[in-house]
């Protein structure tokens, strides 16, 4: 599985679970287990690695902003959420965490950017197909990159993320 395959399994399992996050997680499990183990080993470090990719502070600051608080697990489903709206999303987040308001202009704090089922499915589909625990890909951890800021002070949230501020935050 190559990163093109990679988003297209995301899209067409996110469309045809019309957003909901366990009906898309559930999706990609059927789907992955129509696969090689080889592939599912492939989806999940595409996966994990844009999960990487998104574990930084200032997406922590703006999950933090949509989501009226956002601590580490939190802020881990918000990042599988991201992967799991698709590349075009996932690619504006990481340019500009403030292109959000923009890029899911109708976020619901009750519906969206909780998707902790998403960072699981390979796990549930290799498991499927081989009986055995999916290898271990050094999955993310620690800290997450770049100065870390004080989400609770207003000016700092509002000069860093203009838009989503005045959506969220005001």
């Amino acid at each position: 599985m190559d990163e093109t395959d990679f988003w297209l399994l995301i899209d067409e399992t996110r469309d045809s679970a019309e957003g909901d996050p366990v009906d898309h997680a559930d999706l990609l499990v059927e789907r992955l287990v129509e696969r090689t183990p080889d592939e599912v080993l492939d989806f999940a470090r595409l996966f994990e690695a844009r999960m990487g990719r998104a574990w930084r502070v200032d997406l922590w600051g703006a999950a933090d902003l949509l989501l009226g608080g956002a601590g580490e697990e939190a802020f881990e489903a918000f990042c599988a959420w991201l992967v799991g709206q698709g590349r075009d999303v996932f690619e504006g987040a990481l340019a500009d965490p403030d292109e959000l308001s923009d890029l899911v202009p109708s976020f619901d704090d009750e519906e969206d950017g909780d998707a902790e089922e998403l960072g699981w499915v390979a796990d549930r589909a290799y498991e499927q197909l081989t009986g055995a625990r999916l290898p271990d890909l050094g999955r993310r951890g620690g800290k997450p990159l770049g100065a870390e800021f004080d989400f609770d002070d207003p000016k700092e949230m509002e000069k860093r993320y203009p838009r989503l501020w005045e959506r969220y935050g005001a």
